[in-house]
């Protein structure tokens, strides 16, 4: 099984790095699954395309920039239609101001595969659409954790 770790990275500390490392660890150690981070995708992106400074592009030359980004999008959403099993998602602040997250789960939903969502916010900020668009909704990676154990440990062992 193939997780696609969504969530923040144009407004997180160090991209989400840190939480998806973690995660994708746990995924092999317990699960044997493996995970997509997109981190690591847009790594592969920016040294394909020698853009270590598209950051800056966005002011000084936008159309630059989006053409850019559009790779990273085209990239992504590849990755869930054609390569994830399941989505595991970070909901928390940061992803408020992006777009990316919010279009992976619609498109997951949409392709009828699990968007499994560790929320951050209140439960009165979560929005109504991508609670929908969630098989399941989890307050900590504990919790996410707990039920991915009970719903594919036995595939592993």
């Amino acid at each position: 099984m193939i997780a696609y770790l969504s969530g923040a990275m144009e407004f997180a500390e160090d991209e989400g790095a840190v939480w998806r490392k973690e995660l994708n660890a746990w995924l092999k150690s317990e699960l044997g699954h493996s995970s997509i981070d997109p981190v690591i995708e847009s790594a592969k992106i920016v040294e394909k395309n020698n853009a270590h400074d598209y950051r800056e592009w966005k002011i000084k030359n936008p159309e630059k920039y989006a053409d850019f980004i559009r790779l990273c999008v085209l990239n992504d959403i590849d990755i869930v239609v054609n390569r994830a099993d399941y989505l595991i998602c970070l909901w928390d602040q940061n992803v408020i101001k992006g777009a990316g997250t919010h279009a992976e789960i619609t498109l997951a939903f949409k392709e009828n595969k699990p968007v499994y969502l560790v929320n951050r916010l209140s439960p009165s900020d979560l929005s109504g659409w991508i609670m929908a668009c969630s098989s399941e909704v989890f307050s900590s990676f504990s919790e996410l954790k707990e039920f991915l154990n009970s719903k594919y440990k036995d595939d592993w062992s």
